[in-house]
């Protein structure tokens, strides 16, 4: 999830319709580097092991950790609090890029202004919509989450119209924006004045959703230029996030009396391979690929995340689930496509 997104990390002056693209999952996390010259470079040294399994599989394996992100939050919260999941998290996830940095003989970066926007980013990016799904998912199926999560897109977009005064919009994107919204209302069954649908969780689904293209907005006004590598970014700003939650989270939630095996794994899982390992495959694949083909990958999220919910959890699927889904995907991908393509 995620995030939660990392497409910027190769070209950050581009326009900021691949940025909104980006802001999708739940599974990704990481702030744009800050100097063009060096990013591509600094990828691909540290993502470019000896042995490479082909792009493909690396990315169908993205797909598949992010789109089960949803399904690990919600057997998560089942044995423990919302906020106990996302630190947990966090700590798992940022374990992994500190190895990653400890490989590479990353540092963490200098300076105080440069450390005051990385705890900005890493609210926006990760503690709050981290918290936010996990707190959704008590009441909703995470098949709505994982949909709920493809609209940062359409978010993202609306957003950078507002506050990036180089992003032009076209009537194609505004045609999709208009599309992806009518998806969201059709998946939420407005028509049925939203019957049987909890309100509050939907809205934190949405809300997080929302964090995400906020996030990189303020990256992209307040990083760029910073000339620090990506990694040790990411790995900061994750730290940050895990401080965070370890002040919220006792003020919130009381010490859990038992450890559930199942849960726990859950957690686990989701901070080492939905947080860590995902960004780590995530710059690899940008930096081979580049941000267009890997930004794809958000679109499969939400499929997989409905699959997962329905197979492994038995969540119920009405037909305006996946149908609206459809909408939605349809509409961000609409909202992507650049003036003069």
């Amino acid at each position: 999830m995620c995030y939660e997104i990392v497409w910027r990390i190769v070209d950050p002056m581009s326009t900021a319709s691949s940025t909104s693209a980006a802001s999708t999952s739940a599974a990704s996390t990481g702030p744009i580097s800050a100097n063009p010259a060096s990013t591509g470079s600094r990828a691909t040294a540290w993502a470019a092991p000896r042995a490479r399994l082909d792009w493909r599989l690396r990315f169908a394996a993205l797909s598949l950790i992010w789109g089960f992100s949803f399904l690990l939050i919600k057997v998560g919260t089942d044995g423990y609090a919302p906020f106990q999941v996302t630190l947990g998290r966090l700590v798992f996830g940022t374990a992994v890029l500190a190895v990653a940095m400890a490989v590479k003989r990353e540092r963490l970066p200098r300076g105080v202004r440069t450390w005051g926007h990385l705890a900005v980013a890493a609210l926006l990016l990760n503690a709050l919509p981290f918290s936010l799904f996990a707190y959704a998912e008590l009441t909703i199926p995470s098949t709505l989450a994982g949909i709920c999560n493809a609209t940062s897109p359409l978010w993202g977009m609306a957003l950078s119209l507002v506050a990036l005064s180089e992003d032009r919009p076209t009537r194609v994107r505004v045609a999709g924006l208009g599309i992806g919204f009518l998806g969201v209302l059709t998946v939420l069954g407005a028509w049925q004045g939203f019957h049987g649908l909890d309100a509050t969780g939907t809205a934190m689904a949405l809300l997080a959703s929302l964090s995400y293209p906020i996030g990189w907005i303020y990256v992209r006004r307040t990083l760029a230029g910073s000339g620090e590598s990506h990694l040790s970014l990411t790995g900061a700003q994750l730290l940050l996030a895990t401080l965070q939650l370890a002040v919220v989270t006792p003020v919130f939630t009381a010490a859990p009396t038992r450890f559930p095996m199942l849960p726990l794994l859950a957690i686990v899982a989701l901070g080492a391979l939905g947080t860590g390992l995902a960004v780590l495959m995530q710059y690899g694949l940008v930096a081979e690929v580049g941000p267009t083909t890997a930004q794809m990958v958000t679109y499969f999220i939400p499929v997989i995340a409905t699959a997962a919910g329905v197979a492994v959890l038995g969540e119920s699927l009405s037909w305006s689930t996946p149908v609206g889904a459809v909408i939605v995907l349809v509409g961000a991908a609409l909202t992507q496509v650049k003036r003069g393509a």
